[in-house]
């Protein structure tokens, strides 16, 4: 069984979350990230805007994705524990596989509308937690287009989204001393949102919007240089987006 539990209800399979009952090691482990890998293997710089999260409720944090450890580098610095979605790979990496598994970080399938992946973090909203998403699926050094997932969840799970910066990321980890003397890792969380004048159960156009508009306000807090898909700001509408 796993915080993420599954149950038999009238011969179907169900998810239950259970907070609780990871916090111990989840605590545990982020001890150990911030007193050894923000030591030996990431160099962390700073955090800014942690008035926008939530000290209690759902949430879903939505980050750009530009290396391996944007995710454990933003879960280390937020203070609640959080829930990550990550593509499924990242369990099987060697050594560092060990870390979403301890942490029962949310398995996702890319290439495919995951409705396991989807509903396990609709789950977790329901508890009242909050979970991480890199909607573009994937990462790089500049902005791909997003994927709606993190509409679907938002609107689905009633729940404001966090934009979150990250910069500083790519090189770590690295024990090598030269890009130690550089720039560290930085982390900026903006203002929370939540979508409006949607249906309840938006279709896929709708969720296209909502996405699209979610990301260039993610844009908008990087440097022009990390916009990619979304560089042209002149572009950007709000007509779904209401900040909170």
């Amino acid at each position: 069984m796993s915080a993420l539990a599954e149950r038999g209800v009238g011969g179907k399979k169900t998810w239950t979350y259970d907070h609780e009952r990871y916090e111990r090691r989840r605590w545990f482990l982020r001890g150990l990230l911030e007193n050894i890998g923000f030591r030996i293997l990431a160099k962390f710089d700073r955090v800014e805007g942690l008035e926008y999260f939530p000290q209690d409720g759902p949430a879903i944090l939505m980050i750009n994705h530009i290396a391996f450890i944007d995710p454990i580098v933003v879960l280390g610095v937020v203070p609640r524990n959080i829930v990550p979605m990550a593509k499924i790979e990242v369990y099987r990496y060697p050594v560092w596989g060990i870390f979403p598994r301890i942490w029962h970080v949310i398995p996702v399938r890319r290439g495919e509308v995951d409705r396991r992946a989807l509903r396990m973090a609709l789950e977790v909203l329901s508890a009242g937690e909050v979970i991480l998403v890199a909607p573009e699926g994937t990462r790089g050094p500049c902005l791909k287009r997003g994927k709606v997932g993190v509409a679907y969840l938002a609107s689905r799970g009633d729940a404001p989204v966090i934009p979150v910066a990250v910069e500083g990321t790519k090189g770590f980890p690295s024990i090598n001393p030269v890009r130690w003397r550089q720039a560290g890792a930085v982390v900026q969380l903006g203002r929370p949102f939540k979508f409006h004048g949607v249906s309840k159960r938006p279709k896929r156009d709708e969720l296209r919007k909502m996405t699209d508009e979610a990301m260039y306000v993610l844009a908008g807090m990087l440097p022009e240089t990390r916009r990619g898909e979304y560089a042209d700001l002149s572009q950007a509408t709000t007509e779904t987006i209401k900040f909170v």
